[in-house]
């Protein structure tokens, strides 16, 4: 069995991976250019939901979410995980109408974790509400954790079973080496006999290099939160037509995101906020919320996301080497997934059938089969 592995990426997948290989002997090393939880994994909203899950993910997002009950057994702390539910809003009969379609599919697929809540249901649970609002789909027992605390715990796990984080080293160069791989970065370089890549926004470049280009862009999903209020909001709350997660922390402050987008400038690794992104998102939240129009706004930022061309992830083998690994482009709602991403990996390094469904996740998907 190969033993030693490097993972090129510490955000959440990355620290996942490593704290599962580790647990089975692999000799790991994960390689950051920045550092652990620099960009997506430790600066987005927290979400942890099953709730509206492309349906390839549901039973990934139901597993790992059963890992979310126990997380101070796995690593020790609870990372901010608070199960108070989301509710995914309707603005009009439209909106109930896709809700209600949502409820069908997923209840066809054999799941019963999201229920169609009616107006006065809905009132019960958000009585700031706007009252033009007819209904919801609930999802009780979602919630939402710390993102930064959470990547924190699970390097700091993956450190006591071994895992060595090499960080502030970009890798510049991959090229094989026996039956194993050399990562170049800087003056430093890494062998490994199993390559992982969890390198989010920049993992389209490894494919490159490994010879499986893929259609991943970068995306800088924005974040905005308040001043602190008096308490009015327990659950987390979407929106069905519009780009919203909302929710207030238990310090009384806000966080206002759902995928508004500002600036990647990828050469530099940064994201930056948009000024009209931020008021549309804004506006949603009045909208939804009238008295929020006097609240003040503290802090704005944004992370670097991987979005794949399709919006689902790519979690497994190579097409091209059977040495590499790729867990990558969750397309900006992979935080709750990662508990369940370095199992994953872990079977295919010990080359045991993952218990879940990947299929659909494969890397093959974006290749054209050449023609007879």
């Amino acid at each position: 069995m190969s033993r030693r592995v490097v993972v090129v990426g510490a955000g959440f997948h990355g620290c996942s991976a490593a704290l599962r290989l580790s647990n089975q002997g692999y000799e790991v090393t994960v390689i950051d250019k920045a550092y652990a939880g620099r960009h997506a994994s430790g600066v987005n909203a927290g979400g942890v939901r099953r709730l509206g899950r492309h349906p390839a993910e549901i039973p990934l997002a139901i597993a790992a979410w059963e890992r979310w009950q126990n997380m101070t057994s796995i690593v020790g702390d609870d990372c901010g995980f608070r199960p108070v539910g989301q509710i995914k809003v309707a603005e009009n009969n439209n909106d109930m109408a896709i809700l209600n379609e949502r409820e069908r599919q997923v209840q066809n697929l054999g799941y019963h974790h999201e229920k169609l809540i009616n107006r006065d249901e809905l009132r019960k649970r958000l009585p700031a509400l706007a009252g033009h609002c007819p209904g919801g789909l609930a999802c009780d027992g979602d919630g939402f954790a710390n993102p930064y605390r959470t990547v924190t715990a699970w390097r700091r796990e993956a450190e006591r079973q071994g895992a060595c984080f090499r960080e502030g080293i970009e890798i510049t160069d991959i090229e094989p080496k026996g039956n194993g791989w050399r990562l170049s970065g800087g003056e430093e370089h890494f062998d490994a006999d199993l390559l992982v890549n969890c390198a989010g926004a920049w993992s389209g470049e490894l494919c490159k290099w490994l010879g499986e280009p893929v259609p991943l862009t970068a995306e800088a999903p924005m974040l905005m939160i308040t001043e602190r209020l008096s308490p009015f909001l327990g659950t987390v709350v979407g929106a069905t037509s519009r780009p919203l997660s909302f929710k207030q922390f238990e310090n009384g402050t806000v966080l206002i995101g759902g995928g508004v987008c500002g600036v990647v400038d990828i050469a530099r690794h940064v994201a930056e906020t948009r000024l009209g992104g931020l008021a549309e998102n804004a506006d949603t939240v009045v909208s939804l919320f009238p008295f929020m129009k006097e609240a003040r706004i503290m802090r704005t930022w944004a992370g670097v996301e991987a979005v794949m061309q399709d919006h689902i992830p790519v979690i497994g083998l190579s097409s091209q080497h059977d040495n590499v690994i790729h867990a990558f482009g969750f397309s900006a709602h992979g935080y709750q997934l990662g508990p369940i991403t370095g199992e994953i990996v872990a079977d295919l390094a010990m080359e045991r059938e993952p218990k879940l469904p990947i299929t659909p996740f494969s890397i093959q998907r974006f290749q054209t089969p050449c023609p007879e």
